[in-house]
């Protein structure tokens, strides 16, 4: 068996005790002070944690609610434009039909949690009749995300992003 040297382990034990933050021989009666009773910095990496914690931890969180934000609008415009081309489809009237698609995006968009005022519908078709058999129809819906929890967003106009989805659907030719 090996045999280290008293000076290796003396300085293993000195590491050891700074790593567990434990009085070294001689020190005050409470940790940290040194013998004539001055304190040392030991407390301050504690303090620097936290600090650099909140430092770096908020804008990671804000990034992740944006992130969030946007992720969820994408959901809320793929489900808007495939409900109202649907919609679309399913009326006699191209003018209720219109009408009907708009109500249905909006309201699909409002589920979401996002303002009808932030949303534009686009309809078109490939023919000059939209309700003839056969034919397609195109709804866009484009939304703006707003960045969140920021006050006077709307009247800065800060915006995360600029969403849009398309869905098509062909009109049958049985009703």
């Amino acid at each position: 068996m090996r045999h280290f040297p008293a000076e290796l382990l003396r300085r293993f034990g000195a590491r050891l005790r700074v790593s567990l933050c434990r009085p070294r021989p001689g020190d005050g009666p409470f940790p940290g002070t040194g013998a004539h009773g001055h304190g040392t910095e030991e407390g301050s990496a504690v303090v620097e944690f936290t600090f650099l914690a909140l430092l770096l931890m908020v804008p990671l969180v804000y990034f992740i609610v944006t992130v969030g934000q946007l992720q969820g609008g994408s959901f809320a415009v793929v489900g808007a434009a495939d409900q109202a081309a649907k919609v679309f489809v399913a009326q006699d009237d191209a003018g209720r039909a219109r009408a009907a698609a708009e109500q249905s995006a909006m309201l699909t968009l409002a589920d979401y949690g996002h303002p009808a005022e932030r949303a534009t519908v686009a309809i078109t078709c490939d023919r000059a009749d939209c309700m003839s058999a056969g034919a397609t129809v195109t709804v866009t819906v484009n939304l703006t995300v707003p960045l969140p929890m920021v006050p006077f967003g709307d009247s800065l106009r800060l915006d995360a992003g600029q969403l849009n989805a398309t869905a098509s659907q062909i009109v049958g030719r049985f009703r």
